[in-house]
């Protein structure tokens, strides 16, 4: 892990998961970290600043929540929603596109006065793997994830001139809260990382620490660019 003494970084939906894997690793790293989400944590940090809110509704507060420069943001707020394409309605695909993307660009636009005064920020939005590849069941989600890339190497190339970076990390099947149905058995667990050319399914640290990669000055060369963090699923062809 990179060290970050000095920088400011925030992280939305940063209660579990991901990206409460990623606020631990950054506290632990010497950032000053922000966390926004719906509910707080129990065991977030001492030192962490938090603040409640909901992506879908009033973002007003953001603004005055952060500080005067932002060095990072990450949008790691996501959805797992699996139906059969006739079995989906017109609110799945509103739902889906709110939370993923109009949430991810509200944010975006509530931070950037502060990420425009640190030299060099950087931006990484979390996609998925099956914006890339062909799954079935994921009609909704694949969707608005394939717009979260879009909007995010769209404003890689409208925010480089101000040294604002802005990638996208996708992930394939995480061993997180908001997929334990899919992982809710030893015969699910093993059919899921069988799935997978390395034969593992993900954890959290595989995708923070590609998060944290992103964020750090390690990286101030790359933007634009969508990184499959999914055990080979993404471009692998094995059996």
């Amino acid at each position: 892990m990179m060290n970050f003494k000095g920088k400011n970084i925030l992280v939305v939906g940063g209660s579990s998961g991901i990206g409460f894997s990623l606020v631990k690793a950054l506290h632990e790293n010497d950032a000053s970290v922000y966390v926004i989400s719906r509910t707080k944590p129990a065991d977030l940090p001492k030192g962490i600043a938090y603040l409640q809110a909901d992506v879908t509704g009033d973002l007003e507060a953001i603004s005055g929540f952060l500080p005067e420069q932002l060095h990072g943001l990450v949008y790691s707020v996501g959805s797992i929603n699996l139906k059969p394409f006739n079995r989906l309605t017109s609110d799945d695909f509103l739902n889906d596109y709110r939370l993923n993307v109009l949430g991810a660009a509200q944010v975006i636009q509530h931070a950037m006065k502060q990420l425009k005064y640190a030299a060099g920020a950087s931006v990484v939005l979390i996609s998925s793997v099956a914006a890339n590849t062909g799954l079935p069941y994921h009609a909704s989600i694949s969707a608005a994830k394939g717009a979260v890339q879009g909007l995010a190497i769209s404003l890689a190339a409208e925010l480089a001139g101000q040294k604002i970076r802005v990638n996208v990390v996708a992930p394939s099947l995480t061993d997180t809260p908001m997929a334990q149905h899919l992982l809710s058995s030893p015969e699910k667990r093993e059919a899921s990382a069988k799935r997978h050319p390395l034969a593992k399914y993900g954890q959290p640290e595989d995708i923070s620490q590609a998060i944290a990669f992103l964020l750090s000055d390690d990286s101030s060369w790359v933007t634009g660019q969508i990184i499959g963090v999914d055990g080979g699923l993404g471009k692998l062809k094995t059996a």
